[in-house]
């Protein structure tokens, strides 16, 4: 045995110090292994056949031709599948009927799966499953979204579907000034570099799933709830994801994967292609916003209306929350909130990077840029006279609200001082100049997570959590975080994520991870340092220490805790063509404690290219089928090196002293309001706004502008 002590010497944290990410060497040199790369003897491989017609139901599947094709092992459908639970409620809600895969002969949107054709080899396996024949009975479909759907409804979903206080009609004809808009913004979908993968195996009576995913934890409660399965037989590991910006929990290929596994009883790999992403792995819904403003001859807010309408799929539920941004942004006398939605024959959304945040923001701060020029205000003076004192909607108070220093120091760097605010007025040669900005926000919320920290004999420190690291930088915040409350250093500290056998732990989404996952490695470390103290001997197997965050968070006081930030762009438009170039782009954002500056940097301002890829280029576009045009990172357009000039992030400080973590995330923040600032510097440049998102060129020339 030996003893050892976290030593307690002089030094500088690792928090808030850049560091570069503990696994970059594996990922640059190709040594990290991803849910696709990883070799399983006795592969099968299997491939997805989805339908050809957007609404009916499978009158036949002919089989025996593709059965005896070359290395065809089974053709699973409908009609063969073993049969699975989803009357259940999961770590998020019940489950999407999606992912529950060849449980009944229902067609209910074009690329819906009907079978997965298994074969000892992925070219096979796709050969026959093009080779697949399936016939239909078709039915009418519905795949139109627009504001005067007279089944849309109001929904709940992490928030209620409405919320509202005072008399609105009362308050907006007392208003000097009224603005009252429509805003569209468009499908859009996740796009990430690496498919979704799985590998579904059984070891000794274990199900084991190596996956991309976001929640180990989550996908095994799931696959244990919909195969009737003990969460401890079932484990799920998932070491490195190429990306999942929301789309990663449970989907088709997991599943599908372990009911072939099930049935061969040998690994089967299942694999999205590119073009089957686009059905199977969720989107943005489009989303159709009135924003209806009232403030009196001062600018102060009277009246707020926020309402989102968004499609979602016949066989699931899902609320992009587009107007819960305005609950927290700006208060009003009075003040009314909708989120709802429409059922059509269209797959089912999800997530995506900044949900409701995102394509509300645009809605809301554009709003707010007209209220503006209506009031003869300048934007940044119209948003600061409208800082609220405590949450809008909620009444509590504010962890901490630090847009005003965001707007302040913005505006110092962007040169907000020195702009013209008459739209219209700056050319440069062929291109009209203008600059926008734009407020933004993002809940700072945590999940229970649970963590081992363990000291080794050597003096090294392991430590294991059921993390998921989707490029954030997530390993070497843990590592830096285990740091200091080890206090030692990081090249002491190993960690060891993505394996759910490591016990109960939040998700990477909803900017949650990090603030969760710190606070479980924190408090575990905190108490093995207490036991190290005491000159406890090492044995060979070290001393572990569990915790458990439950409790912690239940007791935390309930107050409106959320990261923002004011967007700054400048762009250039060329009225004789259409082109939008943004010139150059500052976010300053109050995000609370920092933990790499590093990643975080890299975190933020990849959300704001996202938004300058919001606002000019990505939109996916269904046809009366409900089919969608170039499904494909062809046919569906992101910004790309040649888009991107200058774009700055940084934060100022934003303590929270009453809160055990500090922490509050920084991974959606960076996309919200980008669009907005964008949008808002395009009507500064030209004189003409653009309320339907993206903004083409050919929606340029057709608004026209100063030429």
């Amino acid at each position: 045995m030996t003893t050892a002590t976290t030593g307690r010497t002089t030094r500088k944290g690792a928090v808030g110090t850049a560091h570069t990410r503990v696994e970059g060497r594996d990922k640059v040199t190709g040594a990290a292994r991803y849910a696709g790369d990883i070799p399983f003897a006795d592969l099968a491989h299997g491939w997805l056949v989805l339908s050809t017609v957007t609404r009916g139901r499978i009158r036949a599947i002919e089989t025996g031709p593709v059965l005896d094709m070359p290395g065809v092992l089974t053709v699973l459908h409908h009609g063969n599948a073993p049969r699975v639970e989803t009357d259940y409620v999961g770590m998020l809600g019940a489950p999407d009927p999606t992912a529950a895969v060849f449980q009944h002969d229902r067609v209910p949107h074009a690329g819906w799966p009907v079978a997965l054709v298994v074969a000892e080899t992925p070219e096979q396996a796709r050969e026959a499953a093009e080779a697949l024949v399936v016939h239909y009975d078709t039915e009418p479909h519905d795949t139109a979204l627009d504001a005067d759907r007279p089944d849309a409804r109001p929904a709940d979903s992490h928030m209620p579907a409405v919320t509202e206080k005072g008399d609105l009609a009362a308050e907006l004809a007392a208003s000097a000034h009224v603005v009252d808009v429509e805003y569209r913004t468009p499908e859009e979908h996740h796009s990430m570099m690496e498919p979704h993968a799985a590998t579904a195996h059984w070891d000794g009576g274990r199900l084991e799933l190596v996956d991309s995913n976001q929640g180990t934890t989550w996908v095994q409660g799931e696959l244990a709830k919909m195969f009737s399965l003990d969460e401890s037989a079932v484990r799920v590991r998932s070491e490195h994801i190429g990306g999942g910006f929301g789309s990663k929990g449970l989907r088709v290929h997991q599943v599908s994967a372990a009911m072939a596994a099930t049935m061969l009883q040998r690994p089967v790999r299942v694999v999205l292609a590119r073009r089957q992403m686009f059905s199977l792995a969720g989107y943005r819904s489009p989303t159709v916003q009135r924003v209806r403003l009232g403030a009196d001859a001062d600018g102060r807010l009277r009246a707020l209306e926020h309402r989102s309408l968004n499609q979602t799929s016949t066989v699931y539920q899902f609320v992009e929350p587009s107007a819960g941004v305005a609950r927290v942004m700006y208060d009003a006398t009075a003040h009314r909130t909708a989120n709802h939605v429409v059922p059509l024959d269209v797959p089912s959304p999800t997530w995506m990077r900044a949900p409701g945040e995102a394509p509300g923001s645009f809605a809301l701060e554009a709003a707010l840029d007209e209220l503006a020029e209506k009031c003869g205000l300048d934007p940044i003076d119209l948003r600061l006279r409208n800082e609220p004192e405590t949450g809008p909607v909620s009444g509590l108070p504010f962890s901490s609200r630090n847009l005003a220093a965001c707007f302040r120091e913005g505006a110092r760097r962007f040169g907000w001082a020195d702009r013209d605010p008459r739209p219209g007025v700056r050319r440069e040669g062929r291109w009209l100049l203008g600059t926008g900005t734009a407020a933004a926000s993002f809940g700072a919320g945590a999940l229970p997570s649970t963590a081992l920290v363990t000291a080794e004999p050597d003096g090294t420190f392991t430590v294991r959590i059921a993390a998921a690291d989707i490029g954030t930088g997530a390993r070497t915040a843990i590592t830096l975080v285990a740091a200091d409350a080890l206090e030692t250093t990081p090249d002491r500290v190993r960690v060891h994520i993505g394996d759910s056998d490591f016990g109960p732990a939040g998700i990477a989404g909803g900017s949650m991870g990090t603030r969760s996952w710190a606070w479980a490695v924190g408090a575990a470390a905190a108490e093995l340092r207490e036991r190290l103290s005491l000159g406890t001997a090492i044995p060979p197997e070290g001393i572990t220490v569990r915790s458990d965050t439950t409790e912690a968070l239940a007791s935390l006081a309930q107050k409106e805790r959320h990261s923002f930030g004011a967007q700054f762009a400048e762009v250039a438009v060329d009225p004789t063509t259409g082109e939008i170039r943004v010139r150059r782009m500052l976010g300053i954002f109050a995000a609370g404690r920092i933990v790499n500056p590093l990643t975080a940097r890299n975190q933020l301002v990849g959300g704001m290219i996202w938004g300058i890829s919001m606002a000019l280029h990505e939109e996916a576009v269904r046809d009366h089928t409900g089919g969608l045009y170039g499904a494909d990172l062809a046919g569906y357009h992101v910004a790309t090196n040649a888009d991107v000039l200058r774009v700055e992030a940084d934060w100022v400080d934003d303590p929270d002293p009453d809160d055990p973590v500090g922490i509050k995330g920084v991974g959606e923040i960076g996309i919200v309001g980008a669009a907005a600032a964008i949008a808002n510097a395009v009507w500064h440049a030209t004189g003409v706004r653009h309320r339907t998102l993206p903004i083409r060129p050919d929606r340029v020339l057709e608004a026209g502008g100063h030429a």
